[in-house]
């Protein structure tokens, strides 16, 4: 679990990659078509050959699901659910990487940038004005907060064992040889030792 831009699908890959598993995708925004860019999809080579699934197409596979992303209700409802009976099915793990909200904030600003600059068609730029890019950015951090106040409330409320790992030296590094060891030695085996 996470708020957006945290790792969480480069976090399901590495550990679907070690197990040898498939992926649930959890995220309700991602499951139209024509809004990559905005949802921020992974795409075919970031998947790396892994298998991904919406929730009812993998029930039918009996496989290990590792289950992720940034809609916490649909990972509750996959949990708590008495038609799904996952929690009496499985061993759950839950996770959540995370960072300060201004780091949040900042690479949300990033993401934005990068979702506009991407667009390379002339006639959807012409109509981003700078007031709805201010409004997408405002939208998202909002995101980002009942996000974090869902997992808050999975913790707090449903008494859910969330193993809380802190990203922060993830993201602050400017050279991706950085990023990568830093992925390696602060999420990623972290998670596969709780995992």
């Amino acid at each position: 679990m996470g708020a957006t831009r945290m790792g969480k699908s480069c976090l399901s890959i590495d550990l679907a990659t070690h197990f040898q598993e498939e992926i649930i995708n959890s995220d309700k925004m991602q499951v139209y078509k024509g809004i990559e860019i905005v949802t921020n999809k992974i795409t075919h080579s970031e998947k790396q050959g892994v298998r991904h699934y919406l929730l009812g197409k993998f029930l039918k596979t009996q496989r290990i699901p590792i289950n992720f992303g940034g809609s916490n209700s649909y990972i509750e409802k996959l949990v708590e659910d008495s038609v799904f009976m996952f929690k009496y099915k499985y061993d759950t793990c839950f996770t959540w990487i995370d960072v300060e909200q201004s780091f949040l904030n900042y690479r949300v600003d990033i993401r934005v940038d990068q979702m506009v600059n991407e667009d390379e068609d002339d006639e959807s730029n012409k109509m981003l004005l700078q007031s709805s890019i201010a409004n997408i950015k405002h939208n998202t951090r909002l995101l980002i907060c009942h996000q974090l106040d869902k997992i808050q409330w999975l913790i707090n409320e449903k008494m859910w064992l969330v193993h809380h790992i802190i990203a922060i030296d993830v993201f602050k590094g400017d050279r991706n040889e950085v990023i990568d060891e830093a992925w390696r030695n602060t999420i990623l085996r972290p998670y596969l030792d709780i995992v």
